[in-house]
């Protein structure tokens, strides 16, 4: 699946990012790359953002809901702030995506990829939230599958371990060589668009292979 036959649709809170990441990827060759800014955790705004997209191509194919963030805190000291934070964003908001492109992926009879995390089947100290969010993740999204698969639409769950990513802050160096890298993620997205029809891994892990 080369670049230059893609269109793409970069969403994202920060807009000036959004275009930037839209017109890297037109400098690599896609066909087309449209940035929208806007917050997952806002229903009638993922609405607008998909009847942007199908106003521009009227076809939506895949859909990869990615939005993340991160609070890590004793549940003793958590605040209700941060707790909903993790949960509106990382459980609703994928609820909202799911929900905003359905009918477009009915259509197309599409993929459905969430991006859950190793967190959501091995629980830590100070993970309430994000435990939390990404469990939830991981059931929601083998239940969308078991209910739209009868319309043609294929739905995954990839669950990465370490990722050298710049995720709640973190700038990647060189100390992050050994952690998976987001071009591998992509990698394993592609393939998973290029396996037969007839064949459905939905649900992933995927770890470095020799963690530091």
């Amino acid at each position: 699946m080369a670049a230059e036959k893609m269109r793409v649709a970069i969403t994202g809170r920060n807009p000036d990012e959004t275009k930037q990441v839209a017109d890297q990827l037109i400098n690599l060759g896609a066909t087309d790359a449209l940035g929208l800014a806007c917050d997952v955790r806002n229903w009638s705004g993922q609405q607008e953002c998909v009847a942007r997209i199908m106003d521009k191509w009227n076809h939506l194919d895949v859909v990869i809901a990615n939005a993340g963030v991160g609070h890590y805190e004793s549940i003793d000291t958590m605040s209700h702030e941060k707790w909903s934070d993790v949960i509106d964003t990382n459980l609703t908001g994928v609820f909202n995506t799911v929900k905003a492109t359905v009918e477009a992926l009915k259509s197309s009879k599409g993929y459905l990829i969430t991006i859950a995390s190793l967190a959501g089947t091995n629980f830590f100290a100070n993970g309430a939230a994000y435990n939390a969010s990404k469990f939830g993740l991981v059931g929601f999204t083998q239940a969308v599958m078991l209910d739209l698969r009868k319309f043609g639409i294929k739905v995954s769950t990839i669950m990465p371990g370490s990722v050298a990513t710049y995720f709640n802050g973190h700038i990647p160096g060189d100390n992050d060589d050994w952690k998976i890298q987001p071009e591998d993620i992509g990698e394993l997205v592609i393939d998973l668009l290029k396996m037969n029809p007839r064949t459905l891994p939905s649900k992933i892990e995927v770890r470095p292979s020799q963690p530091k």
